[in-house]
């Protein structure tokens, strides 16, 4: 996967790197996807930059001190016609082999350009470190930045926290709680990168965050950062994750997000003849075992929607962690309950599934399985396939979900699932429970419950 995939860059996008472990290469290398997509983009820098690293952009003008930004507007749309990726500095200073960066101002008047599809920012500096804390001074995140992304190098895990491997070591310890010289743990990393005065300082309102957990190797490595991004997730304020080696051909290993499971109980079972939800089911109803699957996967947050007979409902859920939406519209069908569903989703979620409680043979692992395969694709739909037949869950990406959200009628989503066959992620499974569905009492009979 790619980098401009792996943040779901949008038109327009004004996107700050923060942190330390590659923000340099990392913005680069994004400037190189856009523009191979046919984006204009401009990277630049709030704070300074190697004078060596200038001759990464293919072309660069500089922002003079005293230029009025009229005539940097004028002159970077033109360079923009014929260069569609211009870099923009302040002035080079050689004695120190940097140049200077340009002022948030001028920032978000290149923004206002036309012909400026995606602004890129380096916005503080980490001495080659791959972990870092920022200054009082820094970083330096113009307010309308859209996507802030922290950077850390994997490599920082095991290193003693001390300068020769962290800048600002001290300031990383004290936003930590920590003593310097300890060996950095991803509950270090995690303290800093979701610290509001750390990887987030700066964060505008409404922006997203998403860090960037760079040089993944191995599957050492790997299994590491998944586990800091776990414990970012747990951060309201993190959108999302990605995983990877900038320098790589495939920049991006995954990008772990949030996935709801949305289990959708609110009808009447009216072919069956009383509902479903309450059916007895080992040691509880069909309702409260599926729920509890969906509460052993990596399924987060979990979601019921309820409508008839919604009081019993809840009250064979006891008191498990689950957000409850009592559909008032459940006899319009199905589709006003999936909406009521996504309607309860945080704004960070990335993608939702929806368990079907008349499918009580669907396990914690075929959903981690297809989890673990939208993280890896950014698949807008993935399902399982038992001998080659689709089965339930459906896993559906936020980018579907105007889509669904349009749905109208006794219908799920099977009408949006057309519309992304070609894109569309299968996941084998050796288990028939995906096909399995409970409509009549004689499948009811014919089940077997634990």
């Amino acid at each position: 996967m790619d980098l401009n995939r792996a943040l779901r860059m949008q038109p327009g996008e004004i996107l700050a790197f923060v942190g330390g472990g590659g923000k340099t290469t990392a913005m680069f290398r994004l400037a190189d996807e856009l523009v191979a997509q046919g984006r204009r983009v401009v990277t630049t820098t709030t704070t300074r930059i190697f004078t060596a690293q200038i001759a990464l952009a293919p072309h660069h003008i500089i922002h003079a001190r005293g230029q009025p930004t009229h005539q940097l507007l004028t002159s970077l749309a033109r360079q923009l016609a014929s260069h569609p990726h211009t870099l923009v500095i302040g002035e080079p200073d050689l004695e120190i082999g940097k140049a200077f960066g340009v002022k948030p101002e001028a920032v978000k008047a290149m923004a206002s350009l036309p012909e400026v599809d995606a602004i890129l920012n380096e916005a503080d500096g980490s001495r080659m470190r791959p972990f870092k804390a920022p200054a009082d001074h820094e970083p330096v995140v113009p307010d309308c930045t859209t996507l802030l992304v922290p950077v850390v190098g994997v490599d920082t895990l095991g290193r003693p926290l001390t300068d020769k491997y962290v800048h600002r070591a001290g300031r990383v310890a004290e936003l930590a709680g920590v003593e310097t010289g300890v060996e950095v743990t991803p509950e270090i990393v995690t303290a800093v990168l979701a610290h509001p005065q750390g990887g987030l300082k700066g964060l505008p309102p409404g922006a997203r965050a998403v860090p960037l957990i760079n040089k993944v190797e191995t599957k050492a490595q790997r299994a590491a950062a998944r586990r800091l991004a776990g414990l970012l997730l747990a951060h309201q304020r993190i959108d999302a994750v990605v995983v990877g080696a900038v320098l790589h051909e495939d920049p991006v290993a995954e990008v772990c997000g949030r996935v709801a499971a949305v289990v959708l109980a609110a009808g009447a079972s009216t072919r069956y003849g009383q509902p479903k939800q309450l059916l007895s089911w080992g040691q509880g109803t069909l309702l409260s075992h599926v729920v509890d699957v969906a509460l052993a996967s990596r399924a987060e947050p979990v979601v019921v929607v309820l409508g008839h007979q919604a009081e019993s409902c809840q009250a064979a859920l006891g008191d498990r962690p689950v957000t409850i939406v009592v559909n008032p519209d459940w006899a319009r069908g199905q589709s006003s309950s999936v909406q009521a569903g996504l309607a309860a989703l945080p704004a960070t979620v990335s993608a939702a599934l929806f368990p079907l409680i008349d499918q009580p043979d669907v396990t914690p692992a075929i959903i981690d399985a297809l989890i673990e395969r939208h993280q890896v694709t950014l698949a807008p739909v993935v399902w399982p396939e038992y001998d080659q037949r689709r089965g339930n869950p459906v896993l559906f990406d936020r980018v579907a979900f105007p889509q669904l959200q349009r749905l109208t009628g006794d219908t799920g989503g099977r009408a949006v699932m057309g519309s992304y066959v070609e894109q569309a992620e299968r996941v084998p499974v050796s288990h028939p429970g995906v096909l399995f569905d409970i409509d009549t009492p004689e499948d009811y009979a014919r089940a077997s419950a634990p």
